[in-house]
């Protein structure tokens, strides 16, 4: 009996460290980071209605999220870059600037949005912010030339020879696919400024030879905004800011068509709220932005961004406040309120001096 009992102690005995042994194999191979699926970083966007990707919350196992990561699944930026995309983040919830923030991720949108798929990049187009030079970065990238010196001018923007594809260019999923797992950037600048620019670009100088802006478009904005019916001078930087903050100047922007990406707010043709960016970077910080947009998509060691003027990408107040000079409070409030979305959104300043 005693023999017994001995015996029926050892098999439990036996069997508990088999027990004790199983749990410590399950832990052992475990995955060594500890990743589980919900610690996962996941950079998700959304489409417009039709489209939304209802329910989902992870990427598929054959696709990574873009960018850095450090070892606890948190992108590895630099603090600026971070606080943008946060700034971004926190005004997109503002209801108060619902309207200003929010767009649907249209074919207008879709066709601002550049695709190297060699590199998995996808670029938004937002015109008088040094585009140009992002371009060339991308068609070398492309492999549609060496370098970016070899690339003539004329061909940079023109899209049946640079080859760049638009985003829009691709079927449902596969503009879905790219937006969820590509890295995607783009360069914005103080708004008032990049205005000016516009005008000076296409009214002015115009030096891409593009007649339709001035025998079109301009005459357009001439015709229904110009106070002083008598004069006969070219279009003015008061008419374009006057045209611009008409609440009701949808009309002649459709009959502009797809000219307007010159002056529409980055919101029109980014949809910031809507795409989840990888890096958002500033023409007056560009210098210190493009080496980090290269590094953070993995291609710094196969191009270089432009060599950048001392001192081109500065915000100019002087020069701001030299444009807008006798043009109306009433005006510049009112164009104001327009591109209010843009300012709030990437941190830019209100133009107090120019409001008050």
């Amino acid at each position: 009996m005693h023999h017994h009992w001995l015996l029926l102690a050892a098999c439990f005995w036996v069997i508990f460290m088999f027990m004790v042994a199983s749990k410590f194999i399950t832990l052992t191979f475990k995955d060594p980071d500890g990743y589980s699926a919900k610690q996962e970083f996941v950079s998700l966007t959304t489409m417009p209605e039709a489209g939304k990707l209802r329910g989902e919350k992870h990427l598929p196992e054959d696709t990574k999220p873009t960018g850095r990561m450090l070892s606890d699944g948190r992108p590895d930026q630099p603090p600026v870059y971070l606080e943008r995309l946060e700034l971004i983040r926190n005004a997109c919830q503002e209801e108060a600037l619902r309207n200003l923030s929010h767009t649907e991720v249209s074919k207008f949108v879709l066709d601002r949005i550049f695709v190297c798929d060699k590199h998995k990049i996808l670029f938004c187009q937002t015109p008088k912010v040094g585009n140009t030079q992002w371009k060339k970065v991308l068609i070398v990238l492309n492999g549609a030339f060496s370098s970016i010196e070899e690339i003539p001018e004329n061909v940079v923007h023109d899209h049946e020879k640079n080859g760049l594809p638009r985003l829009s260019s691709f079927s449902k999923t596969g503009i879905q696919k790219r937006l969820k797992t590509y890295f995607k950037f783009f360069i914005v600048r103080d708004p008032f400024e990049r205005l000016i620019s516009a005008f000076k670009d296409k009214f002015l100088h115009n030096p891409r030879f593009e007649p339709w802006y001035r025998h079109d478009i301009a005459p357009g904005i001439i015709r229904k905004y110009r106070k002083n019916r008598t004069e006969t001078r070219g279009i003015q930087f008061e008419d374009f800011v006057r045209y611009l903050g008409d609440p009701n100047r949808r009309w002649l922007d459709l009959q502009f068509g797809d000219h307007i990406i010159h002056w529409v707010t980055y919101v029109e043709l980014c949809a910031p709220c809507e795409i989840k960016y990888s890096v958002i970077g500033h023409h007056e910080t560009l210098e210190e932005d493009a080496p980090y947009i290269l590094k953070e998509a993995g291609i710094d060691h196969l191009v270089s961004y432009p060599t950048i003027p001392p001192g081109i990408t500065l915000y100019n107040r002087t020069k701001v406040e030299h444009y807008f000079l006798g043009i109306s409070k009433r005006d510049i409030r009112r164009l104001y309120a327009r591109f209010e979305g843009d300012f709030k959104l990437f941190g830019y300043q209100k133009p107090e001096f120019l409001l008050n």
